[in-house]
């Protein structure tokens, strides 16, 4: 669902990326996007990408079987994205009313996790 207000949302999911520790944010494919320092990509916020009708931020998992079952177990929230979703990406719908932004920055988080080098995760990790 198209956000009423898509710089509110992707307000919010920077806001939630960049208090990760050594977040960046970079444009990528005309789309904002949020790295380790100079290492991988683990958010990425889309509005209408493609045409598709969603305001969401797409976020690493483990794989293929996580990404399946967070889709299954809500997939009014979670949904696999193109491009991304051959990789094990899943999207989170946030352009609705009121997104459940703890539940948003959570994923965020793990997928930070999943992309920060091995050193700042010694160091405490978030």
């Amino acid at each position: 669902m198209l956000s009423p207000d898509p710089d509110a949302a992707l307000a919010r999911v920077r806001d939630l990326a960049l208090a990760l520790p050594a977040a960046i944010e970079k444009v990528s494919h005309g789309s904002p996007g949020f790295h380790v320092e100079k290492g991988k990509f683990f958010a990425y916020f889309w509005h209408d990408h493609h045409g598709d009708g969603e305001t969401a931020v797409m976020v690493r998992t483990t794989g293929t079987d996580e990404q399946a079952m967070l889709i299954e177990g809500d997939p009014d929230l979670y949904y696999r994205p193109a491009y991304l979703g051959p990789s094990g990406w899943v999207a989170m719908r946030v352009g609705g009313p009121e997104p459940d932004w703890e539940r948003v920055g959570e994923r965020i988080a793990v997928s930070w996790e999943l992309a920060a080098p091995r050193r700042l995760l010694e160091m405490g990790g978030r």
